[in-house]
């Protein structure tokens, strides 16, 4: 084509007109071709890709490229595209380049549409396995065809169809989308059912054993997932065709499948047999989702497994808990556990179950014992604890440390703990924290056969797992107390260290004001050493001689639960001047304090020097039992009266002492039951023998140890009376104004901890603290409290 240009200048002058000249310019020598002609040639290129298997090669592709580019970028009169084009604002007098691509796009369909024909004929004809194979293969060489074919419309895919799809025209998609779509609806959904079928029936076949080609069903579930396509971007996978199409067939086929299987295996099986029937054919579906179906059917295949084998057959597999329990069949229980933590509410009825089982085995455990544990506190704690550990165990195992088992395992031991044969025969419900208090005592005092220091720690966890359920915490600290107090008294304790962990440990559960008075016992402990190496050096200082070795403990009568000296007592001449010796060198170290001699608490040391033979021996004795066996120090024989004359203990008290003193077989008397007459012969044994030449004869009376016990128990409900009200004043004082009933549910959430307070006791606190005008009624309401500054 030849085009002419003319060139004008403007100039100062005026207008100059210059030469016009001739350019030659090729801008393209051949003319356009029509859309027959670029089809014939575009579709040439197609045949090879797919229909052949030699494809296409760079040089061809690029040619039939330009076509396409060529053919699209033509300058027309009108566009093919009138009907639109026509009302674009740029579109005047359409001259210049139009983008056209209307006719391609439709052949382009038509030609998909037409090749899809010869395979949906062709799979008419196949069926099962032939019939997967078949398509996968055409799947495979569709997949490759059409990517090929997307690169050699991608001029087309850039310009006219995003404009299509920017202004919303409907069923217009880039190339490959489009490929996708025509193979989803010419062949995929018309032979959806065959294809469907064709893979359930290989999933049944595997799921009964045999083997299959699990790559058809995998690439089948692959050409359903890549058809899920994106509306805005097909690169994007959606799985609404899969799902629909595969997935809500499959679960239907599963559900099927599992409901007949399992009512017949539970017809003819054990449950423990299918509950690993379960496991096996879980384990199965999920190794099914790893190998050919899409991982988003995992959780609606597995929750459709769970409803089946485990929701529809609950009842029976809880049934046979107790069962398990009982055999303590733990790899059983675990199996059972994993199984029915998988649906909703599946391990309610376990967590029950459970608890009433651990409670009557405990219940049965101390039953068995009783008769012998009332009295022998080891016994009775580690019947305790040998119930504890066994579940403890299985909790920890089978049921994964379950914090709602760890629940009903918890409940469970505190009601074993608490009521029992033991506590029923002691017609005390505190007789579980006062042996539990004697049995710290056994294992902290000295002994032959104390435990090494991690046994003790051990042996300490332990305990700390009984108090742990233990509802009177405040009566084991009654009892722990007073046992710690003889203990450092009287110095067996086995190891300081030992009593120092384990009030840590108390101390961890309960609180600092639980073990407050502990630690200024041991304090006292520490202070009294102090004082008594101080009163040595004041004895050498003053060339003082008290013939005797003399040591004391100072204890403050805050901490110490000690009694006083309740019974009249003489003290022995030989002790009277070191008591005045250290009363009057105490008193000039702390002027206004007053010291109060405890004798019963008091002991000494006294060697023999009679007998025949050349042994001697040493007794450890109590204050009362020294003050007689030195009587014998001048009479060989005295009657019960003489010594009560002499030492002025009671003649109850006195008779108790004897026995223990006869039974040792370092007197003698004729007495019958123990029964000491005023009038009875004492008289000093001089044949007395002992394997040990130290000879512990402080052995503690029975009237003294149930006069303790009782003594403890009214102490603690007086402690308890004052707690309560200490904690409803407290209460009181945060809240100023408070209905009787959430008074009540505050001080027993308060005082949990250390005890369970009784209502009645709760309602005479209250009214004590009404008459001392801690509190008062409103006027207008009888059910409310308000607090009086």
């Amino acid at each position: 084509m030849l085009l002419l240009s003319c060139i004008s200048l403007s100039l100062q002058s005026g207008w100059i007109s210059v030469a016009r000249r001739t350019m030659t310019h090729l801008a393209n020598t051949t003319r356009a071709q029509s859309i027959d002609e670029v089809w014939a040639d575009v579709q040439s290129g197609m045949d090879c890709f797919y229909y052949s298997d030699q494809g296409i090669d760079y040089n061809r592709h690029m040619k039939h490229y330009s076509n396409i580019y060529n053919y699209c970028t033509a300058p027309r009169t009108l566009p093919t595209d009138i009907s639109r084009n026509a009302r674009r604002p740029d579109s005047n007098n359409f001259k210049g380049a139009h983008v056209t691509g209307q006719d391609l796009y439709c052949r382009v369909i038509e030609y998909l549409r037409q090749y899809l024909r010869t395979r949906s004929e062709a799979c008419k004809e196949l069926s099962d396995e032939t019939l997967l194979r078949y398509l996968n293969k055409q799947w495979d060489r569709y997949k490759i065809a059409s990517k090929v074919l997307n690169h050699l419309f991608a001029y087309l895919n850039r310009y006219w169809i995003r404009r299509e799809i920017e202004e919303n025209v409907k069923n217009v998609h880039e190339i490959y989308k489009l490929a996708l779509v025509t193979w989803r609806d010419d062949l995929l959904l018309p032979f959806n059912k065959q294809i469907t079928a064709a893979c359930f029936r290989l999933i049944e076949r595997e799921r009964n054993g045999e083997k299959i080609e699990t790559s058809l069903i995998h690439d089948i579930v692959d050409c359903y997932v890549s058809l899920g396509l994106g509306e805005e971007d097909y690169k994007k996978q959606r799985l609404g065709v899969y799902q629909q199409y595969f997935e809500s067939g499959f679960i239907e086929q599963t559900t099927l499948f599992y409901t007949a299987e399992s009512s017949k295996f539970l017809a003819s099986n054990p449950v423990t047999e299918y509950l690993k029937k379960i496991e096996a054919r879980l384990a199965e579906e999920e190794s099914r989702v790893q190998l050919y179906l899409s991982i988003n059917s995992r959780e609606p295949l597995l929750e459709c497994c769970d409803k089946i084998l485990v929701s529809n057959h609950l009842e029976t597999l809880q049934a046979e808990f107790p069962n398990l329990l009982s055999h303590n069949q733990v790899d059983d229980l675990a199996r059972m556990y994993t199984v029915l933590s998988r649906v909703a509410n599946g391990l309610d009825s376990l967590r029950v179950i459970l608890e009433e089982h651990v409670s009557a085995q405990g219940l049965s455990a101390i039953e068995s014992c009783s008769e012998t544990a009332l009295n022998d506190p080891t016994q009775y704690v580690t019947t305790l604890l040998a119930v504890h550990k066994r579940y403890a165990a299985l909790v920890a195992g089978p049921f994964r440390g379950d914090a709602s088992f760890v629940a009903a395992l918890d409940k469970a031991c505190r009601k074993f703990v608490n009521t029992n044969a033991v506590t029923a025969k002691a017609k005390s419900s505190t007789k579980s924290p006062e042996l539990l208090a004697r049995y710290c005592d056994a294992l902290l005092k000295k002994g032959s056969k104390n435990p090494d220091e991690n046994e003790l720690e051990e042996l300490q966890q332990d305990i700390m797992v009984v108090f742990k359920y233990i509802d009177d915490k405040d009566v084991f600290q009654k009892f722990y107390t007073k046992m710690l107090a003889k203990r450092l008294v009287l110095g067996v304790s086995s190891s300081d260290d030992a009593e120092e962990s384990f009030i840590s440990k108390l101390k961890q559960t309960c609180g600092y004001e639980y073990t407050a008075k502990l630690h200024r016992m041991f304090n006292d402990i520490g202070l009294s050493k102090d004082l008594s190496s101080k009163f040595q050096e004041h004895l050498v200082a003053s060339s003082t001689k008290l013939n005797l070795d003399f040591s004391i403990m100072v204890l403050g009568s805050g901490a110490w639960p000690l009694q006083g000296n309740t019974a009249p007592f003489s003290v022995p001449d030989d002790l009277v001047r070191a008591l005045e010796r250290f009363t009057t060198f105490y008193q000039n170290q702390h002027s206004g304090r007053k010291l109060m001699w405890l004798y019963p608490q008091s002991k000494g040391e006294l060697r023999t020097s009679y007998g025949k033979g050349a042994t001697k021996y040493t007794l450890q004795a109590s204050a009362y039992q020294m003050a007689i066996l030195l009587l014998f120090n001048t009479n060989d024989s005295l009657t019960v009266e003489a010594i009560h004359q002499a030492t002025l203990l009671p003649l109850p008290l006195l008779g108790s002492i004897l026995a223990v003193l006869v039974k040792a077989k370092l007197l003698n008397a004729e007495i019958e039951d123990e029964n000491f007459a005023p009038t009875t012969e004492v008289s000093l044994n001089f044949d007395f023998k002992s394997k040990r030449l130290r000879v512990n004869v402080n052995l503690p009376l029975k009237s003294e140890q149930k006069a303790e016990q009782e003594d403890t128990q009214k102490t603690v409900e007086e402690d308890r009376k004052l707690l309560i009200q200490a904690s409803i004043v407290r209460i009181m004082k945060t809240r100023k104004v408070l209905k009787h009933a959430l008074l009540m549910n505050e001080v027993i959430a308060q005082l949990n901890n250390r005890f369970k307070p009784k209502i009645p006791t709760i309602k005479k606190c209250i009214d004590i603290l009404l008459e001392k005008e801690y509190l008062e009624r409103l006027p207008d309401q009888n059910d409310t409290y308000s607090y009086l500054a």
